[in-house]
C-alpha cells in the first residue's frame, strides 16, 4: 500500500485533533462534579460556586494555554435538549406591526384590508410577507398608490410621492430587514444576559424567524416575557462619578450597620459553637502537627482576617470596586464601579434595601452596563444615571430616531455613528446637549447601557454623531440598537418545545443502553462471522470509528441529539457494510487461487467502487436532510455525514495498516470462520424467474398501503397539523378517556389522549388557540391544563412550578405557519433525494435503466413504510405519528436501500464485463446470488443495532426505530426483486426497441 506514512500520520493527528476537543468536556464535567459536591443539593450555593469560578483557570493545556471555566464550557460537547431538558423556541419577528410602524396606516382603508389580506395569504405561501403584501395591496385597489401611505417623516428621504408601488416595495423590504437583523441582536444579547449555559441563537433560513434553544431552563414563562417583548431604548442623563461618590459612602455605612446587626443576632451562637470545635480539635490528633500547622497558615489566616475586616467595615466596596486611579484619586464620568458578575446580584440586592433607598435621592439610579470591561467578560460597570422627570421616564426614547447608521469621522477613519431624530426630539435632544456640555448621555436598551458618549457641545437640527467608537463592529452593532427605537418590532413564538430535565435524563440513560448494547452485538457479530483476526481488526476500526464521530462532533460544535446518537448508531451499523465488502471481495480473490498479500490487495481495490458509489449515495442523502430538515433531523445528518466519512477512513485506510503490518509478520489471517465459510457461498437462486411473484406481491401491499391512506389517513404529529403537545406523567395508572373527558371541561373541546410509554404517563394534543399569537395565551392554555387535571382528580393542588418539575415532562407547541413550512421542506427533500439519488446513477453507470430501477425500488419502499404507518396507528403499543423524526426515517431508508442498490448494480456492471458472451439473465443472477453473503451480513447486523435501540431505546424513538427496522427488511428486499428486475425488464425492452429499429 503507497502513503502508509501520510496515512498513519493523518489518524494520528485526526486522534490527536479528538482526544484535544475532548478533554474540553472532560474538564466541564470535572469542575461541575466538584461544583455538586461542595453544594450538597443547594442549588443557590451552586450557582454562586460557578459564578465565582467562571472566569478562573480550570484547564492548563501542556503549560501552552490556560482556559477559564468558562472558556472550557464553551468548547465542551454541547448535548441536545432531549438529553439535557430545556427549552427549544423558534420565534418571528413580526413584520405587520413593522410596516404599521413605517406607515399612516391608522386612517387607510385600503391599507389595512391589504394587511389583513396579506396575512390571510402567508397562511398558505412560504414567500415572504412584504411580497404578499404588496399583492394583496393590488388586489384590494390596483389604482391605489403606497408612495401615499409611506412618504412619511421617517421614510421621506427615501419614498417620494412620485414613487412606484415596486419602489416602495423595496424601501419597505429593506426597513423590515435591518430591523429584523436588529431584533436578532437584541434577542441575543437577552440571551447571553439571562446566564444560561451554552444557548444557541440562530437565524433560521425563512426570513425573520429565530432559532433560540436554551439547555437547562426550567421557568418558560420568563423565557417568553423575555424573548417577546419589544426593545425598549432610552437617553438618559447622567452624574458625575465625583457627585455620586459622597452618596456611595453613606450607602456603605447604612449597609455596614444593617448587615452587622444582622450578624449580631448569630454572633454569640457562632462563637460557642467555634469554641467547641477548637477545644475537640485540640485533646485530639498529635500536638507537634498542630504547631506547624499553624505556622504554615499564619499568613493565610492573616490575610483572611484582614479581608472578614474590609467586609465588615466596607460590605458595598468589597463586591464594587469603586472608580478611582491608583493613587485614589476619582475617575470622571458616569462610571461609579465595577464588579464581578458574579457581584452584581449582590450590589442589586444592596442597594434596594429600603435602609439604603433612605439615603439615595430620588434622582438618582444605578444601571449596568451591557458589556464587560475585560476581554473575559466577568466585569462589568456600574453607571450613575439622572432622573429628571416626576414620572421617573427617560426624558428622550427611541421613537425619536429617524435614522442610524455607522459612518467614519470626517478627518480620519475612526468609525462613528450618525444619528438623525425627528422634530420633537430634536427640540429634546438639543436640550439635552445644551445642559450637560462635558457630560454623559447614557444610550440604554432593555435597562442596560449599551454606550455613554460625552457631549461636546449643544447639536440642533437632529443629526448627530456618536464618536470614541474603538471597532466598526461596535459601531454598526451601536447603529443597529439606535434604529431599534423607530419601529416596534415583537417577536412572537411559533414553535416552542420543553423537555424536562428528568425525562432528558431518561433519554440520556435510554440512548446510553441501546447505544452500548448495539455496539457490543456488532462487535460480537464481526467476530464470529470473519474469525478472530480479521473480525478483531474490522471492531478496531469501528472502535476508531466511534472515537472520531464523536471526536469530531465535538471539534465542529455540533449538538448532540437523541436522534443524533440514533445516528451514530446507525452509522456504525452501516460502516460494517465496507468491512463486509472488502472481506468478502478477499475471500473471492483468495477462492481463486491467489495468495494472500495479492488477495489482500485486490480484494480492497475491488471493493473501492462498491464502497464509495453506495457511500456517496448515502452521503447525499444525508445532505438533503442537512438542508431541508431543522432540529432533530438536523442532528442526526450531521452524525450521519460524519460517520460516513470516518467509517471509510477506518475501514479502507486503517484495516489495510493493520493487515500490512501483520503481513510483514507472516502472520496468517483468514477471513471467515469454519461456521461461516461456506454460508450463501455458492447460491444460485433464480431471482430474475421469480421477479413476476414479487412484483405480485410489491403491488398487493402498494394498493393495500393506498387504500390505507384513502381510508385510514395518517396520525399526523403535530409538526404536520399544528397545536400544542404536553407529555404528563402521574403518580398513577389513567385512563387516557377520563383525561380528555377532563380536559374537555375547561378547553372546550377534548384533545387527543394517548397513553405514552407506561400507563401513568400520557401525550395529550390540543389545537386550543393556536391561531392567536398574544403574549399570555401559551400561559394561559398551561394554566388550563394544570386546572382540567386537578379537577379531574388526576393530581392534587399546586402551582404551576411544582406541576412542571414533577408532573410535565415536555411540552410542544407548533403553529400553522410552521407545520406548512415542515411540510413543504419534507416533500422538497424527499423528492430531491430520489432526483439526485437518480442523476448520480444515471451518471456514474451511464444507463437510465439503473436509475429508473433504484428510484422505483425507493418509490416502492417509501410506499410501504407509509403504508404501515398508516395501517397500524392505534393498533401498535408506541406511536406512529407522521412528523420531522419519520420524515427522517424515510430519508435513512431511501439512504439505506439505495446503498444496497448500488452495490448489486455495480456487481451486475462488472460481471456484464468478465463475461460478455453470457446472456443478460445469467449475468444478473450470477450478480444478485454472489452478494448475497454481504446482503445477509450488512442487513442483519444493521437490523440488529436497530432492534436494539427499538427495544432500549425509550418510547420517545420508538416510532422513529421502527420506521427504519421495517425500511431495512424492505430496502433489502427491494434491492433484489424490484430494482434490478425494473432495470433488467426496462434494459430488455429497450433492447428489443433497438433491434426491431435495425
Amino acid at each position: 500500500m503507497q502513503n502508509k506514512g501520510l496515512i498513519r500520520t493523518f489518524a494520528i493527528l485526526l486522534a490527536l485533533v479528538c482526544v484535544y476537543q475532548l478533554t474540553f468536556t472532560y474538564k466541564a464535567r470535572q469542575v461541575e462534579r466538584n461544583a455538586e459536591e461542595y453544594a450538597q443539593g443547594d442549588p443557590v450555593k451552586l450557582r454562586n460556586y460557578m459564578d465565582s469560578i467562571s472566569g478562573e483557570e480550570v484547564y492548563n493545556l501542556l503549560g501552552l494555554r490556560s482556559y477559564s471555566y468558562k472558556e472550557v464550557k464553551a468548547l465542551e460537547m454541547n448535548l441536545g435538549l432531549d438529553l439535557k431538558g430545556g427549552m427549544n423556541v423558534t420565534l418571528e419577528v413580526s413584520v405587520v406591526d413593522l410596516i404599521k410602524s413605517l406607515s399612516n396606516y391608522s386612517a387607510d382603508t385600503t391599507f389595512n384590508a391589504a394587511i389583513k389580506r396579506a396575512q390571510e395569504l402567508q397562511l398558505d405561501s412560504q414567500e415572504d410577507f412584504v411580497t404578499l403584501f404588496g399583492r394583496a395591496f393590488e388586489e384590494v385597489d390596483p389604482n391605489a398608490r403606497l408612495a401615499a401611505i409611506f412618504n412619511t417623516l421617517e421614510l421621506k428621504d427615501k419614498v417620494k410621492y412620485n414613487s412606484s408601488n415596486s419602489e416602495v416595495l423595496d424601501v419597505i423590504r429593506k426597513e423590515t430587514d435591518a430591523a429584523i437583523d436588529n431584533s436578532f441582536n437584541i434577542i441575543r444579547t437577552r440571551i447571553d444576559r439571562f446566564g444560561v449555559a451554552q444557548p444557541n441563537v440562530q437565524p433560521l433560513q425563512t426570513r425573520g424567524r429565530i432559532l433560540v434553544e436554551l439547555p437547562g431552563v426550567d421557568n418558560p414563562e420568563r423565557v417568553r416575557k423575555l424573548l417577546q417583548g419589544t426593545a425598549k431604548l432610552e437617553f438618559w442623563e447622567t452624574w458625575d462619578n465625583s457627585e455620586v461618590y459622597p452618596y456611595m459612602l453613606q450607602i456603605n455605612e447604612q449597609l455596614k450597620d444593617v448587615l452587622n446587626l444582622e450578624a449580631s443576632t448569630t454572633a454569640t451562637e457562632t462563637e460557642e459553637t467555634a469554641a467547641a470545635d477548637d477545644a475537640e480539635a485540640t485533646t485530639e490528633g498529635d500536638g507537634s502537627l498542630l504547631e506547624e500547622l499553624e505556622t504554615e497558615e499564619a499568613d493565610s489566616t492573616a490575610a483572611l482576617d484582614n479581608m472578614a475586616d474590609f467586609r465588615k467595615n466596607f460590605p458595598l466596596f468589597a463586591v464594587l470596586t469603586p472608580s478611582t486611579t491608583a493613587d485614589g484619586q476619582l475617575f470622571p464620568g458616569p462610571v461609579v464601579g465595577t464588579a464581578h458578575a458574579k457581584d452584581t446580584s449582590a450590589v442589586n440586592s444592596y442597594l434596594s434595601m429600603p435602609q439604603v433607598k433612605s439615603v439615595i435621592p430620588r434622582s438618582l439610579t444605578f444601571k449596568w452596563t451591557s458589556k464587560a470591561v475585560d476581554e473575559a467578560g466577568n466585569f462589568f460597570r456600574l453607571i450613575a444615571i439622572k432622573v429628571t422627570s416626576r414620572d421617573g421616564r427617560a426624558p428622550l426614547e427611541g421613537d425619536v430616531i429617524v435614522d442610524a447608521r455607522q459612518d467614519y469621522e470626517q478627518f480620519g477613519s475612526r468609525p462613528e455613528v450618525s444619528m438623525t431624530m425627528n422634530s420633537e426630539g430634536a427640540k429634546t435632544w438639543a436640550r439635552l446637549t445644551k445642559e450637560n456640555i462635558g457630560k454623559s448621555i447614557a444610550i440604554v436598551l432593555d435597562g442596560y447601557v449599551r454606550s455613554f458618549p460625552n457631549v461636546n457641545g449643544e447639536i440642533t437640527g437632529g443629526r448627530s454623531s456618536i464618536t470614541g467608537l474603538e471597532t466598526v463592529e461596535e459601531a454598526k452593532d451601536l447603529a443597529n440598537i439606535l434604529k431599534s427605537g423607530k419601529m416596534p418590532a415583537p417577536a412572537r413564538i411559533l414553535q416552542e418545545e420543553i423537555v424536562g430535565p428528568s425525562l432528558g435524563q431518561e433519554a440520556i440513560n435510554s440512548g446510553m443502553w441501546s447505544f452500548a448494547i448495539a455496539f457490543i452485538l456488532v462487535l460480537a457479530y464481526m467476530l464470529f462471522f470473519y474469525s478472530k483476526k480479521a473480525g478483531l481488526t474490522a471492531n478496531m476500526a469501528l472502535l476508531a470509528n466511534l472515537f472520531f464521530v464523536i471526536g469530531v462532533l465535538a471539534s465542529i460544535g455540533a449538538v448532540l441529539t437523541l436522534p443524533g446518537i440514533a445516528g451514530i448508531v446507525l452509522t456504525i451499523g452501516m460502516s460494517v457494510d465496507a468491512n463486509v465488502l472488502i472481506y468478502e471481495r478477499i475471500q473471492e480473490e483468495r477462492k481463486a487461487g491467489k495468495g494472500l498479500k495479492l488477495a489482500i490487495a485486490d480484494g480492497y481495490k475491488n471493493a473501492y467502487s462498491a464502497i464509495i458509489d453506495g457511500q456517496v449515495t448515502t452521503l447525499l442523502t444525508g445532505v438533503v436532510l442537512y438542508l431541508f430538515g431543522s432540529g432533530p433531523i438536523k442532528g442526526f445528518a450531521t452524525t450521519l455525514m460524519i460517520g460516513i466519512f470516518t467509517s471509510l477512513f477506518s475501514a479502507i485506510f486503517l484495516t489495510r495498516l493493520i493487515f500490512e503490518r501483520q503481513l510483514g509478520k507472516d502472520a496468517k489471517i483468514t477471513f471467515a470462520s469454519k461456521m461461516t465459510d461456506n454460508w450463501l457461498r455458492n447460491t444460485h437462486i433464480k431471482f430474475l424467474e421469480k421477479r413476476k411473484i414479487a412484483y405480485l406481491i410489491s403491488g398487493s401491499l402498494i394498493v393495500i398501503s393506498i387504500f390505507s391512506f384513502v381510508t385510514r389517513g395518517f396520525n399526523y404529529g403535530i409538526d404536520f397539523k399544528g397545536g400544542r403537545t404536553y407529555v404528563v406523567r402521574f403518580d398513577d395508572d389513567v385512563k387516557v378517556a377520563e383525561v380528555g373527558k377532563a380536559l374537555n371541561a375547561v378547553y372546550g373541546e377534548a384533545p387527543e389522549v394517548k397513553t405514552f410509554g407506561g400507563s401513568n404517563q400520557v401525550k395529550i394534543t390540543t389545537e386550543y388557540k393556536i391561531d392567536e399569537l398574544t403574549d399570555d395565551v401559551d400561559n394561559e392554555v398551561e394554566q388550563l391544563l394544570l386546572k382540567g387535571l386537578q379537577d379531574g382528580g388526576f393530581i392534587g393542588q399546586m402551582n404551576m412550578d411544582t406541576f412542571v418539575k414533577d408532573h410535565r415532562m415536555s411540552s410542544q407547541k407548533v403553529g400553522p405557519t410552521i407545520s406548512d413550512d415542515i411540510k413543504n421542506d419534507a416533500l422538497i427533500a424527499i423528492s430531491f433525494s430520489l432526483l439526485i439519488i437518480f442523476l448520480y446513477i444515471l451518471i456514474r453507470f451511464r444507463n437510465w435503466q439503473y436509475g429508473l430501477g433504484a428510484v422505483a425500488a425507493l418509490a416502492h419502499d417509501t410506499i410501504i413504510v407509509l403504508g404501515l404507518f398508516s395501517l397500524f396507528h392505534g393498533f401498535l403499543p408506541f406511536s406512529l405519528e407522521i412528523d420531522q423524526a419519520f420524515i427522517a426515517a424515510i430519508l435513512t431508508v431511501l439512504g439505506y436501500s439505495i446503498n444496497d442498490t448500488v452495490v448489486v448494480f455495480d456487481r451486475i456492471r462488472e460481471y456484464m464485463g468478465l463475461h460478455p458472451k453470457r446472456n443478460r439473465e445469467e449475468n444478473v443472477d450470477s450478480a444478485l446470488n454472489s452478494t448475497l453473503r454481504r446482503t445477509f451480513s450488512t442487513s442483519l447486523s444493521t437490523f440488529v443495532v436497530l432492534l436494539a435501540i427499538f427495544l432500549f431505546g425509550g418510547t420517545s424513538i420508538q416510532g422513529f426505530t421502527f420506521a427504519l427496522l421495517v425500511g431495512v427488511i424492505i430496502g433489502t428486499y427491494s434491492s433484489l426483486f424490484i430494482a434490478t428486475p425494473v432495470a433488467f425488464d426496462t434494459q430488455k425492452r429497450a433492447a428489443k426497441v433497438v433491434a426491431k429499429r435495425k
